[in-house]
């Protein structure tokens, strides 16, 4: 009997969450409409870093997916197909598929509360009246998951709030988004490769 233990205990032996794998998501809306807009910038990131890493999405499940090495850890890009609205739902999906650890989990955003131009990295948080981690904090019943805040600001008249989240980038921000971007694009190798604190001390300045 020692042996059929042996061969089924290897076969349905809970395979342990790779410490090493990053969920990196990043939130938009799917649809040509949609690119180019303030609150695509999260899928404008992980577009910029997968450029830079030279691999290319994959449609999947809830989603379009990305992945690559960097210093030895696996950063698996994710860009939600389910809209802003029910984000949760895919990085939840991914994240279990995945075997992410909370802390592992990164997700990218556009932020009404920080001025163009602010990028800031935080360890948890409200969801600051933005619907996608609003979903994302009822699908894992907490909001104690990293996050990086990309600066939009408020510079629209009362009342025109979703005109401005939803608009296309104006000219002076256009010029300085591949900055931003690449910016961005650093921080979130840097969570993986030194670990959120000393991200925060490097780049939340």
């Amino acid at each position: 009997m020692k042996w059929l233990n042996k061969i089924f205990g290897n076969i349905f032996k809970k395979e342990e969450p790779d410490p090493m794998k990053y969920l990196i998501v990043g939130i938009g809306n799917m649809g040509d409409e949609y690119d180019e807009t303030r609150h695509n910038v999260g899928f404008e990131i992980l577009d910029k870093l997968a450029k830079e890493q030279e691999v290319s999405f994959k449609s999947a499940m809830l989603g379009d997916i990305a992945q690559f090495k960097h210093k030895g850890r696996t950063f698996i890009l994710l860009k939600p197909s389910t809209y802003v609205n029910l984000s949760g739902k895919a990085v939840r999906h991914w994240a279990t598929k995945e075997k992410i650890i909370t802390t592992n989990l990164l997700i990218v955003l556009d932020d009404l509360n920080l001025d163009f131009g602010v990028v800031r990295i935080k360890p948890k948080g409200s969801d600051g009246g933005h619907n996608g981690l609003k979903s994302i904090d009822q699908a894992f019943g907490t909001n104690k998951y990293a996050r990086l805040r990309f600066g939009i600001g408020k510079n629209f008249p009362r009342g025109r709030q979703v005109e401005h989240v939803l608009g296309k980038w104006n000219n002076d921000e256009y010029s300085e988004l591949p900055e931003l971007l690449q910016k961005s694009a650093d921080i979130v190798k840097s969570f993986g490769a030194i670990g959120l604190t000393h991200t925060m001390n490097q780049f939340n300045k």
